[in-house]
């Protein structure tokens, strides 16, 4: 395994993506969900992507949340582990209708649509949102530039 990044860093390239990340975090840490909500979407988002990078960091933010390691260890199995709350598999089972295929039907249908407004109120569910459009943001980069898990991103790149 490399110590380094396959790609230099990117803002040598474009300096403002430090404030688009900075805002896309502002935003989805707005506290209209639990930060716990979020970074177990993101965790399965990483799971669900094949991202080594995302599953180690998500599952540390999550371990700084409170989550239990049961908790964390099952977010891959959520549909039958009973560490999560309703709202906690609601925004689960839209974070794998978002990032799996389901061909033939649409991917966020009326039903579980009703389930997550039953859950979170309209500003909590654009965060939610949010929150997995921001991992849309941020998996190509760890899939093409491949940082190294567990090492803060500044220095994680190559010359």
């Amino acid at each position: 395994m490399s110590d380094k990044s396959r790609l230099p860093d990117p803002e040598q390239f474009f300096p403002e993506l430090r404030e688009i990340a900075g805002a896309l975090t502002r935003v989805t840490m707005n506290g209209s969900i639990p930060r716990r909500t979020i970074h177990l979407v993101q965790l399965r988002i990483g799971q669900l992507v094949g991202s080594t990078y995302h599953t180690v960091r998500q599952a540390e933010l999550l371990r700084k949340t409170g989550a239990t390691e049961e908790q964390v260890i099952s977010v891959a199995s959520w549909p039958t582990s009973p560490y999560f709350d309703e709202a906690e598999r609601v925004a689960l089972e839209l974070a794998e209708a978002i990032f799996t295929t389901s061909p033939g039907t649409e991917r966020v249908p009326d039903e579980l649509f009703a389930r997550a407004s039953a859950c979170y109120d309209d500003k909590a569910l654009w965060t939610l949102a949010l929150a997995l459009s921001q991992m849309c943001y941020f998996v190509p980069v760890a899939l093409i530039a491949k940082p190294i898990p567990g090492m803060p991103l500044g220095k994680n790149y190559s010359s």
